[in-house]
């Protein structure tokens, strides 16, 4: 069996590294943090940071060598520009590459044609690394939305300051949410697995839902009725559609919003593939204790 020890992590800065890191630290891998020059990024105190300039092959190699896994977690306007760190990774020797996937299954064409910036820059990246598979491995990780993160931003259409939600199409949709430490824990129990992870997508889940749902849980723990409003996955679609043509990214948000929770449907990761929780080791959730946390701020 492949065993795994040193993990370097690129892009631990953002809204899902502390998790990652805190899960890999409690699993007992040697954790290495790559970060961009000029970062001011905190990390935990303890964790190895080596800067570099990103488009310098020889310092990414150099940062690389002794490492057992690179774990991207780069965000979505950069998702296809992995290419220069799996080359890195496969000069250094290192032995699996995990892209940054975290979100919806980026391979599901209707997805991929309603959001065509982020998703085929995904799928690209997996293929890339499908046709290294003879020098290095590779792992990615399919999550849905991030439930946390999603119910503090408003993605899941809940603004916790007015007590009020928009829902999408009636809001019945059942679409897959994860929350950021089980996204966290499902990167170090893939590690912990690695036969049975080398070389494919692996799905997870925390809660399988609708807004409706989501609506639900919150009222009965707030102990009153929320503000609901109503739009439709057509205006929230165009809306985005809008906004990435006049060069604003976030237009992307939109039209995975649309996508997911409307009635495009697409948002249920299991049509794609049988979830992975019970075979890596994940604990089942309480949605309302995660709805609890979110409620009660950062």
């Amino acid at each position: 069996m492949v065993r795994f020890k040193t993990i370097l992590l690129i892009g631990a800065g953002g809204n899902l590294g502390p998790h990652a890191i805190q899960a890999l630290l409690g699993s007992s891998f040697r954790v290495t943090i790559l970060s961009r020059q000029g970062s001011t990024s905190k990390v935990p105190e303890g964790v190895p940071v080596v800067r570099v300039d990103y488009n310098n092959p020889d310092s990414l190699i150099s940062a690389m060598q002794g490492q057992d896994v690179v774990i991207s977690m780069v965000g979505g306007h950069v998702a296809g520009d992995q290419n220069k760190f799996i080359d890195a990774a496969l000069a250094a020797g290192v032995k699996r590459f995990f892209p940054s996937e975290f979100g919806p299954y980026s391979r599901d064409p209707k997805f991929a044609e309603l959001n065509p910036v982020v998703l085929p820059a995904k799928a690209g990246t997996v293929d890339y690394l499908r046709s290294k598979e003879s020098e290095m491995s590779w792992s990615s990780l399919v999550t849905g939305a991030w439930f946390d993160w999603s119910m503090k931003v408003g993605f899941f259409g809940f603004n916790l300051a007015s007590k009020s939600v928009t829902l999408i199409d009636d809001g019945t949709a059942v679409f897959t949410t994860t929350t950021l430490s089980t996204v966290g824990k499902a990167l170090a129990a893939m590690l912990e697995h690695p036969d049975e992870t080398e070389n494919k997508y692996v799905f997870i889940s925390s809660f399988n839902v609708t807004q409706k749902d989501i609506l639900g849980v919150v009222e009965k723990i707030d102990g009153q009725k929320w503000t609901v409003k109503h739009t439709s996955s057509e205006e929230v679609i165009a809306n985005g559609r809008r906004r990435l043509a006049a060069g604003d990214f976030a237009g992307i948000m939109d039209l995975t919003r649309g996508g997911a929770f409307g009635k495009p449907g697409l948002g249920d990761s299991r049509t794609h593939g049988q979830l992975w929780n019970d075979r890596i080791g994940l604990l089942k959730e309480d949605i309302e204790n995660a709805v609890r946390d979110a409620l009660q701020g950062p």
